[in-house]
C-alpha cells in the first residue's frame, strides 16, 4: 500500500494499532523514504493514542539511530529535480511534494543552478539537501540551498532531520486521513 491507495482507502488508527508487524510496515514503510524499517521498528510502540504519537514514535527510531545510519536514511532521499526526477525513479510521494513547489517545471537555468546547489550541498554534508517542498516554492528552496549549503554539517543533520518530520508527518497524515 502507498500513501496514494491510502488516501483513497485511509486506514484508522485502530486498524493501525491491530495489525502484525509486517501488515504495519507495508502500510506505513513508505511514508519513510526508502526505509521501511522506521515503520518495522516503531511497531513495538503500539498501540497509538493519536496519529502524533505514531509519528512521533517513528521519528524517534530515526532519532535515536546510530549517526552513521541516519546520513545512510538521508542519502535514501532523492536529490530535488535531481538524477532520480529524471529517470523516473522517485516515489509518488517525492514526485508529487517536488511537483508542488514547481520543480517539475524548471527552465533551464533553474535547472542548472539547481544542479550545482545540489552537487555543492552534498559535496559539503555528505547527503541530498531535504526540504519539506510542499511548504516552499522553487525560488524559496534555492535561497533555502544557498544558504545551507554554507552551514556546519551537525546543524545541516539536524535541519534535514526536523524538514524529514514535516515531510514525514504529512505523509502519515494522508495515511490516516488526518484522524488528529
Amino acid at each position: 500500500m502507498n500513501t496514494a491507495t491510502a488516501a483513497m482507502n485511509p486506514l484508522s488508527l485502530q486498524q493501525i494499532n491491530r495489525l502484525d508487524r509486517d501488515a504495519f510496515r507495508a502500510a506505513l514503510g513508505r511514508s519513510f523514504e526508502h526505509s521501511p524499517w522506521v515503520a518495522e521498528a516503531a511497531w513495538a510502540a503500539r498501540p497509538f493514542e493519536s496519529v502524533e504519537a505514531l509519528h512521533a514514535a517513528m521519528m524517534a527510531v530515526v532519532l535515536s539511530a546510530p549517526r552513521r545510519t541516519q546520513i545512510e536514511f538521508l542519502r535514501a532521499h532523492p536529490e530535488l529535480a535531481g538524477k532520480e526526477a529524471q529517470a523516473g525513479s522517485m516515489t509518488r510521494e517525492s514526485v508529487a511534494e517536488q511537483s508542488s513547489a514547481g520543480l517539475d517545471a524548471l527552465s533551464a537555468g533553474e535547472f542548472q543552478t539547481l544542479r550545482e546547489l545540489n552537487a555543492a550541498y552534498q559535496a559539503r554534508h555528505g547527503f541530498p539537501f531535504i526540504i519539506a517542498a510542499r511548504r516552499h516554492g522553487k525560488a524559496q528552496i534555492l535561497a533555502e540551498l544557498r544558504r545551507r549549503t554554507g552551514r556546519d554539517s551537525e546543524a545541516e543533520l539536524r535541519e534535514a532531520l526536523a524538514q524529514i518530520a514535516a515531510i514525514t508527518r504529512a505523509r502519515v497524515d494522508a495515511l490516516l486521513a488526518c484522524e488528529a
